[in-house]
């Protein structure tokens, strides 16, 4: 199985360091691609590194490790290279203010997960993983004894079967929190969400 991991931000790079560590091959993309090249570099024969387009067409599961408005629209500009792969959304309906505050930029009723799920074309697999914990925990808490727990929301067992593959080779136990209606709950300021 290849994941491609679009973003190499502070979460997709903890992700892609985690999965190249636990065995899984990685193929990374980013707006500028000389950041997901260092880092393929740095991570190893199972990272390479692609634009967008070609991450996507070669992957099995898709990370969409960015903001959700960049979300939307690598969706809308990719949609139709979306049908039949496994797509993980770790995104929070979060953003920055004017005075670098983080603010919701959601109705609390609704979340980044549901969105994203509306957006995709019917044949995609969709989840709602790897966004429960800040990059930071997500980095420090992985392998350890006993294991911390990642959750995923999804209706689709072919993307309950792939996160649950990749949260464990992360490092993590995978919990499954529901549908897609629970990602409310695993989403910044959801019960669940760290």
């Amino acid at each position: 199985m290849t994941t491609a991991i679009i973003g190499v931000g502070n979460i997709g790079r903890t992700v892609a360091r985690h999965l190249v560590d636990g065995g899984e091959r990685v193929v990374l993309a980013a707006h500028d691609g000389s950041h997901a090249t260092a880092l393929a570099n740095e991570l190893g024969e199972l990272a390479s590194a692609a634009s967008v387009e070609e991450a996507i067409t070669g992957a099995d599961v898709v990370v969409f490790a960015v903001w959700l408005d960049t979300l939307k629209d690598l969706i809308a500009e990719h949609a139709d290279l979306l049908r039949g792969k496994v797509v993980v959304d770790p995104s929070n309906p979060v953003a920055q203010d004017g005075n670098g505050d983080v603010v919701r930029t959601l109705p609390d009723d609704r979340s980044s997960g549901s969105v994203v799920a509306g957006l995709l074309p019917a044949e995609a697999h969709f989840v709602k993983a790897f966004g429960t914990l800040g990059a930071e925990s997500l980095a420090s808490e992985a392998n350890r004894t006993p294991r911390a727990v990642l959750f995923y929301a999804t209706d689709d067992g072919q993307a309950a079967a792939a996160i649950e593959r990749l949260i464990s080779a992360a490092g993590f136990d995978p919990v499954k929190a529901g549908g897609v209606d629970a990602a409310l709950r695993i989403e910044t300021s959801g019960p669940l969400h760290a």
